[in-house]
Order: C-alpha cells, then structure tokens, then sequence
C-alpha cells in the first residue's frame, strides 16, 4: 500500500474513534487492521513503559486496562496525521473521564508502521505523568 493508502486508513481509524456517538466508535476497523503479531510499545521510563506483543495483549493487557480504568470508551481526536512510506505519525488528544471523576485528556504521538495494509507496530509518546496520575500505576 501507498503512503496515501495508510495514511487514509489512519484517518478512518482515528474519525471513528473520535465519534461522539459510542455506536460508531464500535465499529472498529483498528481491530480489523491490526496484525495478529503486532506490537505496541509505550515509551518512557515509568510503570506502563513495555511492549505488548501480539493483537490480544494490546487489546486486553494494554486497551483493557485503559478502558477498565474510564468511564466510557475512549475517545482519542486526531489532529495531524503523516505519512511517508509505510510509516504513519499521529498527533492526537484524548478526550476522557476516569471512574473517579478525573479528566484524562492525554496528549499522544503515535508512530504507526504498516505492512501491506496492516498495522505491525505502534509506538506511543505521552504525559507519563498523567497516565499514572490518572490511570495509576501499570500492575507488575
């Protein structure tokens, strides 16, 4: 796939996430394009600094635990999106209520790579403070 290609499905993945109405962010074509071995490595030095291998760990380990944690689904916006080659760079804001009533509106780079119009690997930039803050710390 082209640059333009994946930087178009990036767009689709981020417009449906970002949806107000939780029936549409249902529908999830991150899941559909995520590679089976993917992995996704948040980056840093503190409790949730790892990487999760494989489409169930980043789903259940890492997403799960995030959504455990909030009062609805989250909802991540879009604000820039790059592409060249088969690499994808998003600049996006999170938009989100913890269980305790805390805001969780964390600001993200994600670096996508693609291989033939799946998602292989992520690499997230964020306020670690925040995530901990908000979140807590990741279990051992």
């Amino acid at each position: 796939m082209s640059a333009a290609d994946n930087k178009k499905l990036v767009q689709e993945i981020f417009m449906i996430a970002s949806s107000p109405d939780p029936t549409v962010r249902e529908k999830s074509l991150f899941m559909t394009v995520l590679a089976d071995d993917a992995i996704w490595t948040v980056t840093g030095q503190y409790s949730w600094s790892r990487t999760f291998t494989g489409r169930q760990s980043i789903m259940t380990d890492l997403h799960g635990r995030v959504r455990s944690r909030l009062v609805e689904r989250t909802r991540t916006v879009a604000h820039r999106i790059i592409a060249d080659g088969d690499i994808v760079v998003v600049e996006a804001k999170g938009s989100n209520l913890t269980k305790e009533g805390q805001r969780y509106d964390n600001d993200y780079c994600l670096v996508f790579r693609f291989d033939g119009g799946r998602i292989k690997e992520v690499r997230e930039y964020c306020d670690s403070v925040l995530t901990e803050k908000a979140l807590g710390v990741f279990p051992a």
